[in-house]
């Protein structure tokens, strides 16, 4: 087509008439991550506890619990309800940076490559989803998750020595160094990579495929979390064998493994290929309603935010 036609002078100035596609502020996503973090992990924490407490259950010891409901029944009669919330500080303090740290890299990375019309594509959400995952897991997650697996480790010995969540920390500090919070950092990467590179990819194509060819079209709060949900899942079933790996490695037990992929011999060793999808169900319950929400809640936090605080 020639530079000068009728029909390349038109789209020319239907470009320059359009308005500049509006992006997600890294600081407003910041903000915005942190306030969805908080509000989720209060919610799904007792099916985390769960998980966490069936993927420590190893077949060797024998095992404690002989299911879903047995470990919330036993955990209720001796620690009440509030056992189903042991550990929930040192995870709070983690899910509020985790969130901001997450989102706000996915904004800051994905501002840089969208195009023209603010629309990103699905393979490009895949490297800021990746992205965003293995930042999380070096700044914020690996130590989050070392010292929640131990509160919770800890409370199935018969006198649990960690008081709160400051008390722990230096305790674990205090006795193993910084590196104490460091345990499992290669599975903790590559899960958290993998799991934000799938979740935003099936996010992100899911809102393209919603939107079609008009990339300014809103998204129902309940369309937004049935597609964190399905994000989720796929999530869920993508890594849930880095996911228990990544467990074992910080449990109180670690000092079993010589790393990662000694670990991951062992589990297949001495427990089978089952063992990997250990806590897959409660994972599923709580990452479907955990991505759910923490997507409804950033979204709707955004616009409220685009109201106050304007970026452009």
């Amino acid at each position: 087509m020639s530079e000068h036609s009728p029909l390349h002078t038109a789209r020319c100035l239907a470009a320059a008439a359009a308005p500049a596609p509006k992006l997600t502020h890294p600081g407003k996503a910041i903000l915005a991550g942190g306030i969805a973090g908080g509000i989720e992990i209060c919610i799904t924490f007792p099916t985390e506890y769960v998980k966490t407490q069936l993927q420590l259950d190893e077949r060797a010891n024998p095992p404690r619990y002989k299911g879903i409901g047995d470990c919330v029944k036993q955990t209720v009669q001796g620690h009440g309800i509030k056992g189903l919330y042991r550990g929930l500080s040192s995870l709070l303090y983690g899910s509020i940076p985790k969130a901001a740290v997450r989102f706000g890299t996915f904004e800051f990375l994905s501002n840089q490559i969208r195009d023209a019309e603010g629309r990103l594509s699905s393979r490009q959400s895949i490297v800021c989803g990746l992205g965003a995952g293995v930042f999380e897991a070096v700044v914020v997650v690996c130590p989050m998750e070392t010292v929640k697996v131990k509160f919770i480790h800890d409370q199935c010995s018969p006198k649990p020595k960690y008081r709160g969540f400051f008390h722990g920390v230096r305790e674990i500090v205090r006795q193993q160094g910084l590196k104490g919070t460091y345990q499992g950092l290669t599975a903790t990467v590559l899960k958290q990579g993998s799991n934000q590179a799938i979740r935003f990819f099936v996010m992100t194509s899911l809102k393209n495929w919603y939107k079609g060819d008009n990339t300014a079209k809103t998204i129902n709060p309940l369309v937004t979390g049935l597609f964190g949900a399905i994000a989720g899942a796929a999530s869920v079933f993508g890594n849930t064998p880095l996911d228990v790996i990544k467990t074992r490695m910080q449990g109180l037990e670690a000092h079993k493994y010589k790393g990662t992929w000694d670990c991951a011999f062992k589990i297949m060793k001495y427990e089978g290929p089952l063992a990997f999808y250990k806590g897959t169900v409660p994972r599923l319950g709580r990452v479907c309603l955990d991505v759910a929400i923490v997507f409804i809640i950033y979204e709707e936090v955004v616009k409220m935010l685009n109201k106050v605080w304007k970026t452009d």
